[in-house]
């Protein structure tokens, strides 16, 4: 592996654990409806676990309330049980033709224990984006024994290895301080 080799591995690596954090911020409840929140949600379709999203389409109304509408109508009562199973703290409501997601608006204490959660997933990144940190040093280290590499040429690339850390470290916190701000409007 090359030193460019080891960067753009590195990189790319980050990038996915950002993207991973996005996701996860994603299907983090806040005081509007957002589609999103259902990804985790499996349906028992024929015996297969199935995402929701692929079994029904999901729309936001009046910006608290998703509606679901099945595409078939003979499974509604196994989208109801996954939807309580899945322990959204919503519980839904069904007319035989769609279920309905009323969020309530959020309690102070509810959004702090969702900034919490937050903070964990931004936590879990940073740590993510540390260990690319030490694989990629450790791969420089062995570079430098089959390369033969000069000490300043390898001191120039740990400092380079700490600006991406950095750099991407910058963006998970800023990412979680959009999401924090987004949770704690009322």
């Amino acid at each position: 592996m090359s030193v460019d080799a080891m960067y753009n591995s590195g990189t790319e690596k980050m990038e996915k654990a950002i993207n991973q954090m996005k996701k996860e911020f994603a299907s983090i409840r806040t005081g509007r409806a957002n589609p999103m929140i259902l990804d985790k949600v499996l349906v028992e379709y024929y015996g297969t676990p199935t995402p929701l999203r692929q079994l029904s389409q999901v729309s936001v109304q009046d910006g608290t309330t998703l509606v679901i509408t099945p595409y078939d109508k003979t499974i509604i009562k196994e989208i109801e049980k996954a939807l309580v199973k899945a322990d959204l703290g919503i519980n839904p409501n069904s007319d035989g033709i769609v279920l309905r997601l009323a969020f309530p608006p959020l309690t102070t204490d509810k959004r702090k224990e969702i900034c919490k959660d937050v903070k964990k997933v931004c936590e879990d990144t940073k740590i993510a984006i540390r260990n690319i940190r030490r694989d990629m040093t450790d791969e420089l280290k062995k570079l430098e024994k089959s390369e033969n590499l000069s000490e300043d040429m390898v001191k120039d690339n740990q400092d380079k290895i700490q600006k991406i850390t950095d750099k991407y470290i910058k963006i998970s916190d800023d990412l979680s301080a959009e999401k924090e701000k987004e949770v704690l409007t009322v």
